[in-house]
C-alpha cells in the first residue's frame, strides 16, 4: 500500500477536468517515487494572495438554505474528505484532491469589498453567510483574521450575518459576536460529525477537535449566540450510529436546532472518498460505498435539488426518522431565530425612524 499523505484527508493528487491532458506537468522523479510507493512531497501548505473585484456571491441553489454568502478563503486546509467545495477548487486552476487542502488563496481585500457592497443602494439588509464554501475560520485566520475583520464591518452597519464553521477559533471573536445578539444579527452553526476523536481524526483531520467544538456549542450558547449545530454530512456505517447520542449531547449544551444532509459524492469526490476509505478503512469500505449508493439511487453522487441532500431509500428514511426521533426527544420547542435587518436599515437610512 502506498504511503499515506499524513495530517491530510485526501490522498492523492486528481487531475483538473478543465485542462487538457496535454498541459498536464508532471516530475519523472516524484512520479516514479510515487509508483515505488514513496511520498517524495514535501506536504507543505502555500498560501497565495488573490485580489477578486467582488466578495458576496449571490446563491442561485435553491436547496442551500442561504441567499448570500461570502469565502475569505478558497481552498481549505482542515481537509475533510467528503468537502463538497472541492470541486470549486479546479476553477482555480487546482485540483480538488491535496491540492484543495495545500494551495489556500487568501482575500486580503475582502472587508473592503464587503463594505462596498453592503452600502450600495439597492442592498437591503439581506443575512451574509461567511463559509458557504470553505471554512472562514480554517488554520491560516488565526494570523490573518480576514474573517475578523469582515465581521466587524457587520457589525458596524448592523446586517444580519450567519457563520458557518467547525472550528473553535470562533470564540477568538466572541465579544463581536456578543455585540451582534444584542441586535440579533447573528447566527452560528457548528458543524460536529461524530463524538469520536478517532473518526474526527480521519475524516476532518485538521479541523478542531470534538472537545473543543462541543466547547464552542456551550459557550456561545451561554452567551445567548444561537447555534444550530450541523450533523452534516452523515455518512451510513461511519457515523450514522452517532445521530442520537450526538443530538442529545448538543442539545445538554444549549444548541437551538440541528440539521443535516447525507453525504453526497459529487464530482471529483467520488474518486478521492473511494481512494481514502479503501486507504484508511479498507475492512468497511464496500459497505460504506454500497450504501452511500443505495442513499443516492445506486450512484454515489445525486444532483437533483430537494432530493440530493436527504436521499432516498430505505437507509435514508431510517437517518430521516433517527433524526426527526431526536429532535422531538432533546430539542423540543426549540428553533433558531429569525436575523433582524431593521437596525440596518435604520442606520442606512436615517429618515426611517421618523415614520
Amino acid at each position: 500500500m502506498p504511503q499515506s499523505i499524513k495530517g491530510r484527508g485526501a490522498q492523492k493528487k486528481v487531475h483538473n477536468r478543465f485542462f487538457e491532458l496535454k498541459h498536464e506537468v508532471l516530475d519523472e522523479y516524484l512520479n516514479f517515487c510515487e509508483l515505488d510507493g514513496e511520498l517524495a512531497d514535501k506536504n507543505k501548505t502555500q498560501y497565495i494572495d488573490v485580489f477578486p473585484k467582488t466578495f458576496v456571491n449571490k446563491v442561485t441553489s435553491p436547496d442551500v438554505g442561504m441567499m448570500y454568502s461570502a469565502n475569505p478563503y478558497q481552498g481549505c486546509e482542515h481537509g475533510c474528505i467528503y468537502c463538497y467545495a472541492r470541486n470549486s477548487h479546479e476553477y482555480w486552476g487546482y485540483g480538488a484532491g491535496v491540492d484543495f487542502e495545500r494551495n489556500i488563496l487568501i482575500k486580503k481585500n475582502a472587508p473592503v469589498l464587503l463594505e462596498k457592497k453592503i452600502t450600495q443602494k439597492n442592498w437591503k439588509g439581506d443575512t451574509i453567510v461567511f463559509s458557504g464554501n470553505t471554512d472562514c475560520y480554517q488554520p491560516i485566520e488565526r494570523r490573518l483574521e480576514i474573517t475578523r475583520k469582515c465581521l466587524e464591518v457587520m457589525l458596524k452597519w448592523k446586517n444580519p450575518t450567519g457563520i458557518i464553521t467547525k472550528n473553535s477559533l470562533i470564540l477568538r471573536d466572541l465579544e463581536l459576536l456578543k455585540e451582534m445578539a444584542q441586535y440579533n444579527t447573528i447566527g452560528v452553526n457548528i458543524s460536529i460529525t461524530s463524538l469520536s476523536e478517532e473518526t474526527r481524526r480521519i475524516l476532518e483531520p485538521r479541523t478542531a477537535s470534538i472537545k473543543n467544538r462541543l466547547k464552542t456549542v456551550e459557550i456561545l450558547s451561554r452567551n445567548n449566540i444561537p447555534v444550530n449545530v450541523m450533523i452534516a454530512p452523515i455518512i451510513p456505517s461511519l457515523n450514522s450510529h452517532e445521530i442520537l447520542p450526538l443530538i442529545e449531547k448538543v442539545a445538554s449544551l444549549g444548541a437551538k436546532s440541528i440539521a443535516h444532509t447525507i453525504v453526497r459524492l459529487n464530482g471529483q469526490i467520488t474518486e478521492i472518498f473511494e481512494d481514502w476509505v479503501r486507504k484508511k478503512l479498507p475492512h468497511r469500505a464496500d459497505r460504506i460505498l454500497h450504501q452511500i449508493a443505495e442513499c443516492h439511487g445506486g450512484t454515489l453522487n445525486d444532483s437533483q435539488w430537494g432530493r440530493r441532500m436527504r436521499g432516498e431509500g430505505i437507509i435514508a428514511k431510517q437517518i430521516s426518522d433517527t433524526i426527526r426521533l431526536g429532535k422531538a426527544k432533546y430539542m423540543k420547542g426549540r428553533k433558531m431565530p429569525a436575523l433582524d435587518n431593521s437596525h440596518y436599515l435604520d442606520l442606512k437610512n436615517p429618515q426611517r425612524t421618523l415614520f
